[in-house]
């Protein structure tokens, strides 16, 4: 599993979340998104931990916490979602209205 870090500063580095996360135990990947069309940061990221312990007590001390001028919210990510292909059925409703 792994937890959800947001509001994060958009001058945050894969390797100054690793070093406040590491505190708390052993991290084994910093995954930080980026906006498609623009290639910067999109305010939030991912840390894996080694065990769940690491997990609970990282999100304990942190969630809340002042980082970078920020207040920081951290918990366990969610499973990512299968949203489907963008559009969907938008195209038939539409084509019914006329």
């Amino acid at each position: 599993m792994s937890i959800y870090v947001g509001n994060l500063s958009y001058d945050v580095t894969e390797d100054s979340l690793n070093a406040v996360f590491a505190e708390y135990g052993t991290v084994k990947r910093v995954q930080l998104p980026t906006d498609r069309e623009t290639g910067r940061l999109r305010g939030f990221g991912f840390v894996e931990m080694g065990t769940e312990a690491e997990e609970s007590a990282a999100i304990e001390a942190l969630d809340g916490a002042e980082w970078m001028g920020r207040d920081l919210k951290v918990n366990k990510a969610k499973p990512k979602e299968n949203r489907g292909s963008y559009g969907g059925n938008r195209g038939n409703n539409f084509r019914n209205r006329y």
